[in-house]
């Protein structure tokens, strides 16, 4: 017994001084000893420990990235910054969305997919203020090259007008529209409303349309105009009912009427007070003043002229 132990030291320690000599060498286990009871020690090319070390780190730092992140308070700047996460495509794509509303097509799951942004509505929003209030200007700089007699000023003021009621709108319709329904989630369960965030994009989305027809409203054709903006209206309302209508069909048949005919009646005094106020109808060109001249050839009678050198 003594014999075989120190021989079974020789060998391993054999193969320890092999194992120093090429550091790179593998070790192949075998079950079945050489006839002379060797162990079986395989020397040649293999993967380099460092290599699978950085790998393994590689792994790790991977593994700990995809781990669930705290999400920050609303109070800091970290919790807004995701809802301006988009990129350009994604933008694109919804406001393509919003501009080709189809029955049964829902914006905020085919289009938003659970990731609502404020980067789109908050653009949209600041675009359509000002272009209402350059071409409310615009429209009264044209009306002036065709009647010299109307006087036009610059009027400021309705960059301030124009965006306080574009982003009031933008935030507190839909504000009171979440409220509304979380508040009927309650007598309905089966009634699953979108958040506050997904309402207010797809309003703000609602409101592309708009920009264009804005600018077509330059045409100082009235009929024109109000068809311009009918086509607006109903494209943006559209896309509004097919969007909210598969919250609000598991309502009351009277709710979801009076929800949707409000939301739709709200759009259009939004339109109708934009054109009214920023494109007013110019008063009537009061007519020429007619004077009435005597032509030098006509003859006084003689009772005239002694009634004009009396006087």
């Amino acid at each position: 017994m003594a014999e075989a132990d120190e021989l079974a030291f020789h060998e391993f320690e054999e193969a320890t001084n092999l194992l120093a000599e090429t550091p790179n060498a593998t070790t192949n286990r075998s079950d079945q000893l050489t006839p002379q009871g060797h162990v079986a020690v395989a020397v040649g090319s293999s993967v380099d420990y460092r290599a699978e070390d950085e790998v393994e780190e590689e792994g790790d730092k991977t593994a700990l990235l995809q781990e669930e992140k705290p999400q920050p308070g609303f109070w800091t700047f970290g919790y807004y910054q995701s809802f301006f996460d988009v990129d350009t495509s994604q933008v694109l794509d919804r406001i393509k969305g919003s501009l080709l509303p189809r029955p049964g097509h829902n914006f905020v799951r085919h289009r938003l997919r659970n990731r609502p942004d404020l980067y789109g509505p908050f653009w949209i929003c600041a675009t359509l203020a000002f272009v209402l209030a350059v071409t409310g200007n615009l429209s009264l700089v044209l009306a002036q090259r065709r009647d010299p007699s109307i006087h036009y000023s610059p009027q400021f003021h309705k960059v301030t007008v124009a965006g306080t009621a574009i982003y009031c709108y933008a935030w507190l319709v839909p504000l009171a529209l979440w409220g509304f329904l979380r508040w009927r989630q309650g007598s309905r369960e089966r009634m699953g409303p979108y958040t506050f965030l997904e309402t207010v994009s797809v309003y703000g989305y609602s409101l592309f349309v708009f920009i264009p027809t804005v600018v077509l409203w330059l045409i100082p054709v009235p009929w024109l105009q109000w068809l311009f903006g009918a086509l607006a209206l109903a494209l943006s309302a559209a896309g509004l009912v097919f969007t909210l209508w598969p919250v609000v069909r598991e309502d009351t048949r009277l709710v979801a009427a009076v929800l949707l005919s409000t939301v739709v009646l709200l759009h259009a005094l939004l339109a109708m007070g934009c054109k009214l106020y920023f494109f007013q109808p110019l008063p009537p060109e009061p007519p020429p003043s007619q004077a009435v001249t005597l032509s030098p050839k006509i003859l006084l009678s003689p009772t005239l002229r002694h009634s004009m050198a009396t006087s």
